[in-house]
C-alpha cells in the first residue's frame, strides 16, 4: 500500500508526490485514467460477448426443439444472416494445437532428408524447414509454419514418415468459441468484419 502523498517509482522506491516532475505526473495521470476506462470496456467486452453467446444457443435451442433438427456446420459452427442478407454472426471454433514427442522425431527424419539431399537440395526448402522449426519470441514453436510443411508435394518415403509423424504430434488442448460481426450494404456485396478490437476500430 502507498502511503498518501507517494508514488512508487519502477523501481519500488517511494517518491514524494511533489517532489515528481509535472510532466511525468500528467503522463502518469493520463496512463491511469485511460487504463480504468479500458478496463471498464474490457468487462462490458465480455459481457456482450457472452449475453450475445447465450441469446445465440438460446434461440438455435428453440430452433432445434420446434423442427427437431440441429443447426450449425462443422465443429459447431453457427451462422445467423439478417433478413435483408446485410448483416451476419458467426460463430467458429477454433482449436488451440500443441505437438507432442513425436515432432522430435518428425524433425529428425526432414534433416536426414535434408543431409541425404545436401548436394542437390533447393536452398529455399532448407530455409522453410528451418525456419519452420525455429522457436519464435514467445518459446513456442511455430504451428502454422510446422503444419504448412505438410502440404510440400515431395514423393520421398522418409519425408512422408516425417509428415506422418508431424501428423501423429498433433495436440489439440483446447477449442475456443469466437464470435465474429460482418456486415455489407447491399446483399450483392463481400461481407465486410465489424472490428471490435481498439487497433481496427
Amino acid at each position: 500500500m502507498v502511503p498518501e502523498g507517494y508514488m512508487q517509482d519502477s523501481a519500488g522506491r517511494l517518491v514524494p508526490r511533489d517532489k515528481v516532475k509535472p510532466q511525468e505526473l500528467m503522463v502518469n495521470d493520463l496512463v491511469e485514467e485511460r487504463f480504468d476506462k479500458a478496463r471498464t470496456m474490457r468487462v462490458g467486452l465480455k459481457g456482450f460477448r457472452d449475453e450475445t453467446f447465450e441469446l445465440i444457443h438460446t434461440a438455435l435451442a428453440l430452433i432445434t426443439e420446434q423442427y427437431g433438427t440441429t443447426y450449425g456446420g462443422q465443429k459447431g459452427n453457427i451462422t445467423l444472416t439478417s433478413f435483408d442478407g446485410r448483416k451476419r454472426i458467426t460463430i467458429a471454433m477454433g482449436d488451440s494445437i500443441s505437438f507432442g514427442p513425436e515432432l522430435q522425431a518428425a524433425k529428425s527424419l526432414i534433416d536426414s532428408c535434408l543431409e541425404r539431399w545436401s548436394e542437390g537440395a533447393d536452398a529455399n526448402l532448407k530455409v522453410i524447414v528451418t525456419d519452420a522449426f525455429e522457436v519464435g519470441k514467445e518459446g513456442k514453436i511455430r504451428t502454422d509454419k510446422i503444419l504448412g510443411l505438410r502440404r510440400l508435394n515431395i514423393e520421398d518415403e522418409e519425408w512422408q514418415r516425417a509428415m506422418q509423424a508431424i501428423s501423429d504430434s498433433i495436440r489439440i488442448d483446447a477449442t475456443k468459441a469466437y464470435i465474429r460481426f460482418h456486415e455489407r450494404d447491399r446483399p450483392e456485396d463481400d461481407f465486410r468484419q465489424v472490428p471490435l478490437d481498439i487497433a481496427r476500430a
